[in-house]
């Protein structure tokens, strides 16, 4: 239910802002830092998820505005195993995954 209602408010907000085509948050936009600014002020997306899918379109999908890495922050490194954004296939996917576990572990640690 809660999951349901979180996607009808994003696809509200996408046809409120722009007529419905998803593309138009990032299409023709000339900066990454506009870009992130744009994927912020989605409903349910923070500043991580936003970080996260705006790498994603810049590695994945070459939409490259300028700034882009550095609006991504660590996620847009070129070399970083962190997120979806990384993930090309299975050895990728198995590098994520270790980067999430030492990254829990630590954060265990600190506790």
């Amino acid at each position: 239910g809660s999951m349901a209602k979180r996607v009808q408010q994003l696809c509200q907000y996408l046809v409120d802002h722009y007529d419905g085509d998803a593309s138009g948050v990032w299409r023709d936009v000339p900066t990454g830092a506009e870009v992130l600014k744009r994927l912020n002020a989605l409903p349910g997306y923070g500043k991580q998820k936003s970080q996260i899918f705006l790498a994603l379109l810049g590695k994945q999908m070459g939409i490259t505005p300028e700034g882009w890495r550095e609006a991504a922050g660590p996620y847009g490194d070129a070399d970083a195993r962190r997120s979806a954004a990384d993930i090309t296939g299975p050895e990728s996917l198995e590098q994520v995954r270790a980067y999430k576990q030492e990254t829990k572990r630590a954060a265990r640690k600190k506790t």
